[in-house]
C-alpha cells in the first residue's frame, strides 16, 4: 500500500533473510523494483531485496483513514473493477480450524522444498521450514454471497507457533479462537484478498487486520 492509497504487491521477498532491513505489517518501506515479466497484474512489482529501507509507521490512528477508501463489497467486485488486490469487510465471520493429516503436512513440506530450489539460490531455512499441523480458514459473507477461505496469512501460522511454544497446543488453538471470533469481529475486523495469477478468478485471504470500523463507510448487505 502506498501513501496514496495504492495497492502494491511485492515479491520476492524473503522475510527471513532481510535481518535489518526487515519490517512489520504496519511499517512504511522504500524500495526499487521492476515490472514482472510473467506477471500482468497491475499491482505486481518484482522487488530488489537489497534495497529495502524502513521509512516509519503506519500508526494505529491512521490506518483507518488510508484504508477505509480502499473497501470494496466483494472480491467480485474488485475484479469487475479491474483488480487483483481488495480489502473487505465481512459479516458473519467464523474461524475454523482442523487438523492436518499427515500426508497434508508432507505435502506443505515438499512445496517448500520445491520453493527453495526456485529462488535464484537455494534457500535453505525455507526448505526446512515446518508446516503448521493446522489448516485456518474462515467462513464469511460479503455483497456477493457466503464464502470459505484458507488463511493464507503467514502471520495467522506464526501466532500458533508462537502461543503454542509459550503455552501448550489446544491453548494455542483456544486463544486464536478468542481472537477470531471474539475481538476481532467486536472491535472491527477486514480482509485483505488476492487473486491467482495463472487463475484471476480464484481469490484467496491474504491477511487479517483489525481495523476500527467507520460506520459511514460500512457496507451493509
Amino acid at each position: 500500500m502506498t501513501t496514496e492509497g495504492k495497492w502494491l504487491r511485492l515479491f520476492p521477498v524473503r522475510f527471513r533473510h532481510l535481518k535489518e532491513a526487515s519490517f512489520s505489517r504496519w511499517d512504511w518501506v522504500r524500495f526499487q523494483y521492476e515490472r514482472p515479466k510473467a506477471d500482468r497484474r497491475h499491482e505486481s512489482c518484482h522487488v530488489y531485496e537489497e534495497t529495502i529501507k524502513r521509512d516509519g509507521q503506519l500508526l494505529g490512528r491512521e490506518r483507518s483513514t488510508l484504508l477505509e477508501p480502499l473497501l470494496v463489497s466483494s472480491a467480485q467486485d474488485a475484479h469487475e473493477q479491474g483488480h487483483s488486490l481488495a480489502l473487505i469487510r465481512p459479516r458473519n465471520t467464523r474461524f475454523i480450524y482442523r487438523a492436518k493429516k499427515p500426508t497434508d503436512i508432507e505435502a506443505d513440506r515438499e512445496a517448500y522444498r520445491r520453493a527453495a530450489r526456485q529462488t535464484s539460490f537455494f534457500d535453505e531455512e525455507l526448505a526446512a521450514l515446518d508446516p503448521s499441523p493446522f489448516e485456518f480458514k474462515f467462513r464469511f459473507d460479503d455483497a456477493a454471497g457466503s464464502h470459505e477461505y484458507q488463511n493464507g496469512d503467514w502471520e495467522a501460522h506464526a501466532m500458533f507457533w508462537r502461543e503454542r511454544q509459550r503455552t501448550s497446543e489446544a491453548e494455542a488453538l483456544r486463544w486464536m479462537d478468542g481472537i477470531f471470533n471474539d475481538e476481532y469481529p467486536r472491535r472491527g475486523m477486514v480482509f485483505a484478498l488476492g487473486n491467482m495469477a495463472k487463475r484471476p478468478q480464484t481469490w484467496q485471504l491474504l491477511g487479517v487486520l483489525r481495523l476500527d470500523e467507520a460506520n459511514q463507510t460500512a457496507f451493509a448487505f
